[in-house]
């Protein structure tokens, strides 16, 4: 494993205080950095504590300063490499969820999951593993998800929801988060269909809490999938498993956009923005509106507007459900 050469945290006034100490007692060099309440560095290693609160260490000897100077002294608690010991959980076999194409117009809604054990886990240490939103580079995308469905222990697997299929199923649910649980227990199912290949068996599957009402995923379950304890909590992508299921997710969307881009020979942009919108207008009179829902979510605003039809009233959202019409805020993007 490589040593590590970077690390971040967060410091009360006092720690500051104490960590300045430090450095000084180390015959650190202090110098003026933008927006620092002070910096030092010595040797490998410069350390940079911002007016915010966040402290910046980087260097070749990152890991040593973490280990033997800021967490005994400053920090008072290890935790650089006893993560598992602080939190056992993270070492448990699971499965994670995601999906990616929820709030993008074009291309489809792909859903996606992955199998992770210690092994897996320990592997990926160092990778850059990390839930895809904070990934803006496609190929790095690409990489990671090549690197996952490469790792030995992990099991995958990825459920597209073509715009086609994606718009019949929207329209006979009635509503995206019914399609998003359906989607979620098609991958937990076809996942445990491989459990003979999960080395120990998973306790639990983990996904985001997209709807109110946590049971509308525990009703979609399939057979295989009810055995299996459901986690539904916000944020989930910070768990591992989580954030390389929303990398295989967002792989597939992206892949699959652009076959559609070279199919209709237009780049059809992500999102669901003015850019959008010009493009959508275009294809219309390209190929007619009876094929936006080859390519499109139909039930997005951007739909009517690229037919010049007049846009549907606004929905008011509260937690009840829709409340009235003619709202600030609606359930269907765009």
């Amino acid at each position: 494993m490589k040593p590590l050469t970077s690390y971040s945290c967060k410091l009360t006034d006092e720690q500051a205080g104490a960590l300045r100490s430090c450095l000084e007692a180390r015959h650190f060099v202090f110098r003026d950095v933008p927006y620092a309440r002070f910096a030092g560095e010595k040797e490998k290693t410069n350390v940079v504590f911002y007016e915010s609160g966040k402290l910046v260490v980087q260097g070749k000897g990152t890991q040593e300063f973490v280990e033997f100077v800021l967490e005994p002294e400053v920090l008072k608690q290890a935790r650089l490499g006893y993560e598992a010991v602080l939190n056992p959980d993270l070492l448990l076999p699971r499965i994670g969820v995601d999906e990616s194409g929820k709030g993008d117009f074009f291309g489809p809604l792909c859903v996606a999951g992955v199998y992770v054990n210690e092994a897996v886990i320990n592997a990926w240490k160092d990778a850059g593993v990390r839930d895809s939103k904070h990934i803006s580079s496609d190929k790095k995308i690409s990489d990671l998800a090549e690197l996952i469905r490469a790792t030995p222990g992990c099991v995958t697997t990825v459920v597209p929801i073509g715009n086609e299929a994606y718009n019949r199923l929207q329209a006979k649910m009635g509503s995206v988060n019914a399609v998003l649980a359906w989607g979620h227990a098609r991958v937990i199912e076809n996942l445990l269909g491989q459990k003979h290949r999960m080395n120990p068996p998973p306790v639990r599957a983990i996904s985001d809490q997209f709807a109110a009402n946590k049971s509308l995923v525990e009703k979609a379950l399939m057979s295989l999938g009810r055995a299996l304890e459901l986690l539904q909590r916000h944020k989930a992508e910070d768990d591992l498993a989580v954030a390389a299921a929303s990398i295989l997710a967002r792989n597939e969307f992206v892949r699959r956009l652009a076959e559609l881009g070279k199919a209709y020979q237009m780049e059809f942009p992500k999102g669901a923005g003015s850019r959008v919108d010009t493009v959508a207008k275009e294809f219309v009179a390209k190929f007619g509106a009876d094929s936006l829902g080859k390519v499109a979510k139909l039930h997005f605003r951007n739909a009517p507007r690229a037919q010049g039809l007049a846009e549907p009233p606004r929905r008011e959202w509260s937690p009840m459900g829709v409340r009235s019409y003619g709202g600030k805020k609606s359930q269907n993007p765009g």
